[in-house]
C-alpha cells in the first residue's frame, strides 16, 4: 500500500504543530506568573471571612460587603463596623499569615488556595490551610511549618 505526500502540506497538518505550542504556553504562562500578595477570589481577600472573627468569635464568620476595606490591593469583609475599625487601626495583628495562602502550601515551597474553616492561631496569628486534612499535616509539625514558611514567604510568590 502507497501514501502520497502532497507538498506544500494540506492546512490542517500545518496548523497542528502552531495549535499545540500554542496550547502548551496557555498551560505554562500562568504557572509562570507572580502571585498576588494577598489570596484573593475576585479581588475578595480570604473569600469574604471576616479575619477579625477568628480572635474574636473563635472561628470564621462571613464579612459583608457593607463593611468592606481594601488593603494591600485586596478588598476585606467584615461582619461588623467594628471588626473593621479594629482590622483598619492594625491589619497586621489580624490579617492572616502568607497573604492568607495555605501555610503548609507555602511552607514547601508553593502556594494553594484555602479553605476558610481550617485554621488555627498560633502565638496570636492566624493560619489558614488548604483543607482540614491539609491543617492535620501541617499540625503535625506546627513549629517547624512557620519556620519553614517564614523562610518561603515571600520568596515563594515568584
Amino acid at each position: 500500500m502507497s501514501t502520497t505526500t502532497s507538498w506544500p502540506p494540506r492546512r490542517s497538518t500545518a496548523i497542528f504543530p502552531a495549535a499545540l505550542i500554542a496550547i502548551m504556553l496557555a498551560l505554562l504562562l500562568p504557572a509562570a506568573a507572580a502571585d498576588s500578595p494577598i489570596y484573593t477570589r475576585g479581588g475578595i481577600a480570604i473569600k469574604g471571612a471576616d479575619p477579625v472573627a477568628y480572635f474574636t468569635e473563635g472561628k470564621p464568620v462571613k464579612g459583608q460587603k457593607k463593611f468592606e476595606t481594601e488593603w494591600k490591593g485586596a478588598k476585606w469583609h467584615f461582619s461588623s463596623a467594628q471588626n473593621r475599625d479594629m482590622f483598619v487601626a492594625n491589619p497586621e495583628k489580624f490579617a492572616p499569615q502568607y497573604g492568607g495562602y495555605c501555610s503548609f502550601a507555602v511552607s514547601h515551597g508553593y502556594t494553594a488556595k484555602i479553605d476558610i474553616d481550617a485554621w488555627a492561631i498560633v502565638d496570636d496569628k492566624l493560619y489558614l490551610n488548604y483543607s482540614t486534612g491539609v491543617l492535620s499535616l501541617w499540625e503535625t509539625d506546627i513549629p517547624g511549618h512557620i519556620e519553614s514558611a517564614n523562610k518561603n514567604w515571600p520568596d515563594v510568590l515568584n
